[in-house]
């Protein structure tokens, strides 16, 4: 396995009786191959010896390091996340890296992990971290109140650490991941899938109990599935009027996609359009300003209520349903992936339920 970038470790055992040696393996500039033994480790307990064998296959391999290898300084946990959002913004975009750098923000950065060089990360760093991250908890309201943090949620944010410090040891910066491989492993069995469902009727409910400026915006919901967040940032220029062509930009995939509207949709988009500058919000409230999460999370609990819909009805049970009625009505799964913005694994997870109806017409159709 590799232990840092340009050096390997094994074991070898020559016969199932005979005790095994731990190997060292390199390659220098010139091609050559180079090896060598750091012994059995048998002086230590069984369960101490592989990381006895990773810091003895380093400490070799830093002192017989490649000419025309770089020697870098420490790196720290902060640091390690630092570089892995850096990369994310080049790879995939400033959404996706806003994401990452606001859970950062709340994990990360203030936490004494932080300052920790990653060679001297040990499991119980990690160990710890993770505790504190389950135990804090949630304010709720302006009153005070806290709850716990659901395990779905501390999954995404243990998600964020574990690419970073992968990241970091895939480029090097550390000789091995054993410090976090087995303490950042997610819980299992805990993503809900997504059951809030409205129907067309309850959808046309929501719309029309909410407030005139926000009708636009929860209709855009209603007839595309593309996350509440994409949709409001999106700008009148990402509609093309001519071709009937969306262009979504800034998503949680970091991709561009483009979508080919209906012309009833299509309607829609140019009506929000009308009159405005292309680099003006294409849904807008009433005193211009582009849609967010903290301005429509009031009107649309409002508008739920005044519905009599499920008081656990949010923006984004529009797309959920949305992208429901797509999976039912037969669309493929790859296209349902490509223009929601997901990828066909998890529309598998949260929708592959729903092709039982459908499963049920094709073998009826078997029938002789």
């Amino acid at each position: 396995m590799r232990i840092t970038k340009g050096c390997y470790l094994g074991y070898r055992r020559m016969a199932a009786d005979s005790p095994g040696t731990w190997l060292v393996r390199c390659r220098r500039p010139g091609g050559e191959l180079v090896q060598t033994s750091v012994g059995a480790l048998e002086q230590h307990r069984p369960h101490e010896r592989f990381d006895k064998a990773v810091d003895a296959a380093r400490a070799w391999y830093e002192a017989n390091l490649p000419p025309d290898v770089a020697r870098s300084g420490p790196m720290s946990v902060k640091e390690a996340c630092a570089d892995y959002l850096q990369h994310v913004r080049e790879r995939k975009g400033d959404k996706p890296a806003e994401d990452l750098l606001e859970r950062y923000r709340r994990w990360v950065w203030g936490d004494p992990i932080r300052k920790i060089e990653l060679a001297m990360l040990t499991r119980e760093h990690v160990s710890a971290f993770r505790r504190r991250m389950v135990e804090a908890p949630i304010k709720v309201g302006s009153a005070g109140k806290t709850r716990a943090r659901s395990k779905d949620t501390v999954n995404r944010d243990l998600a964020a650490l574990r690419a970073a410090l992968n990241y970091a040891f895939a480029q090097g910066k550390v000789p091995t991941d054993a410090a976090w491989r087995e303490p950042l492993k997610a819980f299992k069995g805990v993503s809900k899938r997504r059951d809030q469902y409205l129907d067309r009727e309850q959808r046309r409910a929501l719309i029309q109990a909410a407030p005139a400026d926000l009708t636009l915006f929860l209709t855009g919901l209603a007839i595309l599935p593309v996350r509440p967040g994409a949709l409001a940032t999106l700008c009148v220029r990402d509609f093309d009027v001519r071709l009937n062509v969306l262009t979504i930009g800034q998503d949680k995939s970091g991709r561009d996609r483009r979508i080919k509207l209906p012309p009833e949709s299509a309607a829609i988009l140019k009506t929000a359009s009308e009159g405005k500058e292309p680099e003006a919000p294409l849904f807008t409230r009433s005193d211009g300003r582009a849609w967010n999460k903290d301005a429509w999370k009031g009107p649309i609990k409002d508008a739920v209520k005044a519905a009599g819909l499920p008081p656990s009805t949010t923006a984004y049970t529009l797309r959920h349903s949305v992208i429901s009625d797509l999976v039912h009505g037969g669309l493929d799964l790859l296209t349902v992936a490509q223009i929601s913005g997901t990828s066909v694994a998890m529309i598998e997870k949260h929708y592959g339920h729903l092709r039982a109806d459908l499963a049920a017409i094709a073998l009826a159709g078997l029938t002789l």
